[in-house]
């Protein structure tokens, strides 16, 4: 009977600890994905000219639909010297088949427009027109449960 018993306390520290492992992975995710938003939050603001802005299209698949995404290039200056940077955001602008996602950020940042980007005060050669979400910052709380959940599961198996 013993073995047994040791057995299935071994069988619930391996659950435990996989959904502790599981639960700090994603943790760590999300807390690096909050830390980005915050330091390109931090970065300086310039004013920037959009240089042009509309769709890129691509098909994967002959017989799958047209995706598009937003493209744009924008001018600004920094420390003196012009610079460009076509990125929208860290991540960059999503495909999607959906037209409706693209003119909003076309009516949002049309040719010719002024706008503020962020500039990698490091990299000034990096800028972003668009902050990141800090939403995974404030879900923190969800992957967390995992960990206290697993780590409980460990000690609950060899508590007495």
């Amino acid at each position: 009977m013993a073995s047994a018993s040791t057995a299935s306390r071994v069988y619930l520290t391996l659950i435990g600890l996989g959904l502790a492992l599981v639960g700090g992975l994603f943790f760590a995710l999300m807390w690096r994905s909050y830390q980005r938003a915050c330091e390109v939050e931090a970065w300086p603001v310039v004013p920037c000219v959009i240089l042009s802005s509309g769709a890129e299209e691509r098909q994967i698949d002959p017989n799958g639909p047209i995706e598009r995404r937003f493209a744009v290039l924008y001018g600004y200056e920094w420390e003196g010297v012009p610079r460009e940077s076509e990125r929208l955001s860290l991540r960059g602008g999503g495909w999607s088949s959906q037209d409706e996602k693209l003119q909003v950020y076309e009516d949002r940042y049309p040719q010719g427009s002024t706008q503020q980007c962020h500039v990698n005060p490091s990299d000034p050669d990096f800028a972003v027109l668009q902050l990141e979400s800090k939403a995974p910052g404030y879900s923190l709380w969800f992957p967390a449960l995992f960990v206290v959940g697993g780590l409980g599961i460990m000690a609950g198996a060899w508590r007495r």
